[in-house]
């Protein structure tokens, strides 16, 4: 998924990172520097409300999606307090992520 992700956005011509884990994203001394970011809600090691959450206490103010295969009006009203702008539900439209993707970075 997130080859493919990254792949479809490339294509696009946006400049994208993709990371094999939160805490690789996380640990990556570049990534306050970045515009804007799409993240899965779970994931093995951290979920994308807390790396959100850590990237914010950084004083990170860029925009930031959400993705999940777990929609819920709970998560959608968590995710907003988070300071995500767009929660998408998998399966992915490409169309609704080119959308939501370019919205944040107008927002950012």
């Amino acid at each position: 998924m997130r080859r493919s992700l990254q792949l479809l956005l490339r294509g696009r011509g946006f400049d994208v990172r993709a990371y094999a884990s939160g805490l690789d994203l996380l640990a990556d001394p570049t990534i306050l520097s970045a515009d804007g970011m799409v993240t899965d809600y779970r994931m093995p090691d951290v979920d994308g409300l807390m790396i959100l959450a850590r990237l914010r206490e950084q004083g990170w103010k860029g925009g930031a999606v959400l993705i999940t295969g777990f929609p819920s009006p709970d998560l959608a009203e968590r995710a907003k307090r988070a300071g995500f702008e767009k929660v998408i539900e998998k399966p992915l439209v490409d169309a609704a992520l080119f959308d939501a993707v370019e919205r944040m970075l107008r927002a950012a």
